[in-house]
């Protein structure tokens, strides 16, 4: 049968199957259907007519809105029903329509989000995605199996970002940007082709950054956009010559493996 904490608040109309486990503190309203191997820790809300199934597990004190499906299989031809997990972390808000789906054994078995994180109306989180803490995904954004989003980035309203691209550290995509190749740590893509811009200054400012780091940020910028040399050897002397941990951090992810190669400084 299934453990619900005497606590938790559980309409009469809403599905609970035998196998889940409810924490203290949650409620989950009419309507709303938890599967077998669902379990939602402390404090987390499933409003009317969401949908949460599958082997997913929910931090503390999620919300999750109606209509959203969290948990089902993944969009992958290759998927052949093998079981496979979604993690989402403590305090994310899931809104109306959204879709986050389960790993795929090729790609890791686990589909992962942090804490912290928005994922507005309609937006969709594909299998083996890997998405940090405190990350915004706006209304329609579609995030790829495999895409890995690193911590404090900001997707904006229908922008797709392809199948195994990366997207670093405090990185902004503006809305209806179509994303194909990895994005640079606290860079802006802001336009629909998918081009790198500059630095998300403004992101950078508000994260309370120092003027010395930003500025060295912006120096190593204008290197890479107008080095001759390859990106991997630009930012790797770089990382090597900056005192700056945020210049570091920049050059060790050109210095990474991409599956999709890198977004060029404009």
């Amino acid at each position: 049968m299934s453990a619900i904490d005497p606590s938790a608040t559980v309409h009469p109309m809403a599905v609970v199957e035998e196998g889940a486990r409810i924490g203290a503190g949650c409620a989950i309203g009419p309507f709303a259907i938890i599967g077998p191997e669902v379990t939602l820790a402390e404090n987390v809300t499933v409003k009317p007519h969401a949908h949460v199934t599958g082997w997913t597990e929910i931090g503390a004190g999620c919300t999750i809105f109606s209509f959203a499906s969290v948990g089902e299989v993944p969009q992958d031809l290759k998927y052949a029903g093998e079981r496979t997990r979604l993690v989402i972390g403590r305090n994310c808000r899931i809104r109306e329509n959204a879709t986050l789906h389960t790993g795929t054994e090729q790609g890791g078995g686990v589909t992962r989000v942090g804490d912290n994180c928005l994922v507005m109306a309609g937006a969709h989180v594909g299998h083996d995605a890997q998405v940090g803490d405190n990350v915004i995904l706006a209304n329609y954004a579609g995030v790829a199996g495999h895409v890995v989003i690193e911590d404090n980035v900001i997707v904006g309203a229908l922008s797709g970002i392809h199948q195994f691209v990366r997207v670093g550290e405090g990185a902004i995509i503006g809305g209806v940007s179509r994303v194909t190749h990895d994005v640079m740590p606290f860079g802006m893509v802001a336009a629909s082709d998918g081009t790198l811009n500059g630095l998300n200054l403004i992101g950078l400012k508000r994260r309370g950054m120092s003027r010395e780091d930003i500025a060295a940020l912006r120096e190593a910028y204008r290197i890479l956009a107008e080095s001759d040399a390859p990106l991997v050897d630009t930012a790797r002397n770089l990382g090597t010559q900056s005192s700056s941990d945020a210049v570091r951090k920049l050059a060790a992810f050109f210095t990474e493996t991409s599956g999709r190669n890198f977004l060029r400084p404009q």
